[in-house]
């Protein structure tokens, strides 16, 4: 029974930690665009300027989001047809594990004695929960035509970084162009 009860924490830590993986996106887009017609894509300078994140992550998202266009058969041009800004939101999640395996509220157990010793596990983690848009512009009409998001925790470690953006960025593109999904 102790030992069940000592690896309870480890199990709740791997789910926490397999839950974190993954990115929630979705993605809403103008009805009456017609999507094929557009064949070339830039960067929307000016709105990419307002992300407010690293000039080197934004790098890595333009990077990642190049790749992922030019792998869907679209070219970058000076004359584009669409236009792809990004924004990015982040909130840091604090998260608070207390657990006392059966001991009363002051640590003790079926009856109150001060040589009972609480021995549950506590800890305290923080992690950074950031929300990256795509936002795609039809540039002769300079309206919004896309909006892919996703939703997920960010690595901290530069090692894994760029490829949990890559991992963002595949995720959200994969739901364009409407109608393709997956």
């Amino acid at each position: 029974m102790n030992k069940i009860i000592k690896l309870v924490p480890v199990l709740m830590l791997f789910v926490l930690i397999a839950s974190c993986s993954s990115v929630r996106v979705a993605s809403d887009y103008d009805k009456n665009a017609d999507f094929s017609q557009f064949k070339t894509f830039a960067f929307y300078k000016t709105g990419i300027d307002k992300a407010e994140i690293s000039d080197l992550d934004k790098r890595r998202i333009l990077r990642a989001i190049e790749a992922e266009l030019l792998a869907k058969g679209y070219t970058k041009s000076e004359n584009p047809d669409l236009l792809v800004s990004i924004f990015t939101k982040s909130r840091e999640k604090v998260n608070v594990y207390n657990s006392n395996y059966g001991y009363g509220p002051y640590g003790y157990g079926w009856g109150w004695s001060p040589y009972y010793w609480n021995s549950g596990y506590n800890s305290v983690s923080t992690s950074t929960e950031g929300t990256l848009y795509v936002d795609l512009i039809d540039a002769n009409k300079k309206e919004l035509v896309w909006q892919g998001m996703g939703v997920g925790y960010i690595s901290q470690q530069m090692e894994k970084k760029e490829e949990r953006i890559k991992e963002f960025v595949a995720k959200i593109m994969e739901r364009y162009p409407p109608g393709k999904v997956k």
